[in-house]
């Protein structure tokens, strides 16, 4: 694993003291920072506005059903892009990845737009199959990006502040697209926003790229290639990054079941409401923006003090014993009135705390594993989790027959499984914490 060289020490710039607040940010580093920010807060956006997009598009053209099956299809499509990514990454250098892989995904968003427009058949079920994929793929390509170019040190001080820029580019998107549709702007010609803020993204890249190599002295070594396996044999061959994939695989297991429990207490709740699709339009309405607040507080206010205090082990651990919290209390028969509230706490740690120590994780990693690997857990294991989180829900309703306090008890049983798979990858994290101290201090 490379490290790079300290921040500059000297007077604070105006980026450093603006951050501070936020996170430890010492001179020198608030700069790059605020850029690399900035930078997912655009992909954020645009992923949302595609996001938005989506919805009537795949209802027009393709139908509800291809949501049961895109995961699926996306695993299938993924099982030639990992490799096909890891022959690039062994063959360019890092900003030429970074910029090969952007340029891809915006050639295909302006490819799209004119099969939409030209009215081509089942475009919205290759659409909804291929945004799976973009989503994704180009955030564990940020964030491989940010494992490279930060030391462990600096990541687990910078990581909680940089996410700020998904929490607040998520909601920003989908406003920006709901408020558009209203104005009469049809869907595909949206494309365009993603694409030139894919654009603007992609030249934070090599805004950021560059400064790190002035950094690095008046040599300017490039970061080489990445020869070797694909990310497919890193994750097989590493216990680490195996214990990382089947981490995900149980957070959708949780995630899903916990969604399905949303579902049927909100169905039994309108039950006895006249009007029960206004009921419930009203209930996820409020539900989705007390999340997005919640997720929002918590990543400017709380994760980087965790992280400052606890470490990892606080970010990867307190997720799961407030879902330990929430399932227990559905277990126990707890009412519609308090659910709402543990579930919605329970998502917005999700999309705060946890979002941000998923990327931690990546720290102490090789950099073959931090671009390869990374991509292949990220994209193609999450799908296979979101597959197994489908047959897992549709077991537990029509073979078992489970209701409310099943499924809570079923999310109980996940989230200690969670919560072994998080105890034995904080000893592995901690076994590669301290080689790569020793090789460090060599």
């Amino acid at each position: 694993m490379t490290t790079p060289p300290p921040a500059p020490v000297g007077r604070p710039s105006v980026f450093d003291r603006l951050l501070r607040p936020f996170t430890e940010v010492r001179s020198g580093e608030g700069a790059p920072a605020a850029l690399m920010l900035t930078s997912l807060f655009l992909l954020l956006v645009g992923y949302y506005v595609l996001k938005t997009v989506r919805e009537p598009l795949i209802l027009e053209r393709g139908g509800a059903e291809i949501a049961s099956y895109s995961s699926a299809g996306q695993a299938i499509v993924l099982v030639g892009f990992i490799p096909l990514f890891g022959w690039l990454a062994s063959r360019v250098n890092r900003l030429k990845l970074v910029v090969g892989t952007i340029a891809f995904f915006i050639v295909c968003i302006e490819l799209f737009y004119l099969a939409v427009a030209s009215g081509v058949p089942y475009v919205g079920v290759a659409f909804y199959i291929w945004l799976g994929i973009f989503n994704n793929a180009t955030i564990a390509l940020f964030w491989s990006f940010a494992n490279d170019v930060y030391s462990r040190e600096a990541g687990e001080r910078l990581f909680p502040m940089i996410a700020i820029g998904a929490t607040a580019g998520s909601p920003l998107g989908a406003l920006i697209a709901g408020r558009l549709f209203d104005a009469g702007v049809k869907g595909h010609q949206m494309f365009h926003i993603t694409a030139v803020l894919l654009l603007v993204h992609l030249a934070l890249y090599i805004v950021v790229d560059r400064r790190q190599l002035h950094v690095a002295g008046p040599a300017r070594v490039e970061p080489p290639p990445l020869p070797g396996p694909n990310g497919f044999a890193l994750t097989f061959r590493s216990p680490y990054i195996r214990l990382i994939a089947l981490l995900l695989v149980v957070l959708n297991l949780v995630n899903s079941n916990g969604e399905y429990l949303v579902r049927r207490y909100v169905t039994e709740a309108a039950a006895g409401v006249a009007d029960k699709s206004a009921f419930i339009g009203s209930f996820y309405g409020q539900y989705q923006f007390w999340v997005a607040v919640g997720a929002m507080l918590l990543q400017v206010l709380v994760v980087s003090r965790i992280v400052k205090h606890i470490g990892i082990a606080g970010v990867i651990l307190i997720p799961a014993f407030l879902s330990l919290g929430n399932y227990g209390l559905a277990a126990m028969g707890a009412g519609f009135a308090i659910f709402r509230w543990t579930k919605t706490a329970e998502n917005a740690s999700d999309y705060s705390i946890m979002n941000t120590a998923k990327q931690m994780l990546w720290l102490p990693t090789s950099r073959a594993e931090k671009y390869k690997a990374k991509q292949a857990v990220d994209t193609f294991f999450v799908r296979v989790g979101d597959v197994v989180s489908a047959a897992a829900v549709f077991a537990a309703v029509t073979m078992l027959g489970l209701g409310v306090r099943g499924f809570g008890i079923l999310n109980t049983v996940f989230v200690a499984v969670w919560l072994a798979v998080a105890f034995q990858l904080l000893r592995q994290h901690r076994r590669l914490a301290g080689e790569n101290d020793v090789r460090a201090a060599h």
